[in-house]
């Protein structure tokens, strides 16, 4: 931490980023509403990052319980986004996949929040998009030290 910035300032600049990063997820997710829920399109996209998973792994992923990951993964089986199959090293659980109609759906909705990203960008000065680029890189960043270092704090 530099001489300059206090722990006041610090912690001002965290709630104001906090809230920034909050809301633009929340118009993000409106931006991309149609018939799956944030946690159901979320469980989605984790499946596809690192499936095929049981449901408890998805749930350790998403940091939920797993009978909310479980109803999250029968909704999207229902509408043929993820498909089950028997664990080989386990007959007792299942393993879940993402399907092709799963891969399309996330593409699309993908496809739409960077779309309405890229209009609100467009009005931006090329110093500001830079900016916001390099924060995105900062943020994850700080996402990828966690997940590496789960257990430190600063």
């Amino acid at each position: 931490m530099t001489a300059s910035r206090t722990d006041s300032d610090l912690t001002a600049t965290a709630a104001h980023l906090r809230l920034a990063v909050t809301r633009m997820a929340r118009r993000l997710r409106q931006e991309a509403a149609g018939d799956l829920s944030p946690t159901a399109a979320s469980a989605l996209a984790s499946v596809e990052r690192h499936g095929p998973l049981t449901p408890s792994e998805l749930a350790a992923i998403e940091r939920v319980k797993r009978p909310t990951a479980t109803r999250s993964l029968a909704c999207l089986e229902q509408l043929g986004l993820v498909e089950r199959t028997r664990d080989p090293s386990d007959g007792r659980s299942a393993l879940l996949s993402i399907t092709a109609a799963g891969r399309n759906r996330l593409r699309r909705l993908r496809k739409r929040k960077n779309a309405y990203l890229a209009r609100r960008l467009r009005e931006l000065p090329a110093a500001d998009v830079e900016a916001l680029d390099r924060a995105a890189e900062l943020l994850e960043g700080i996402l990828e030290a966690e997940r590496l270092h789960p257990g430190e704090r600063g």
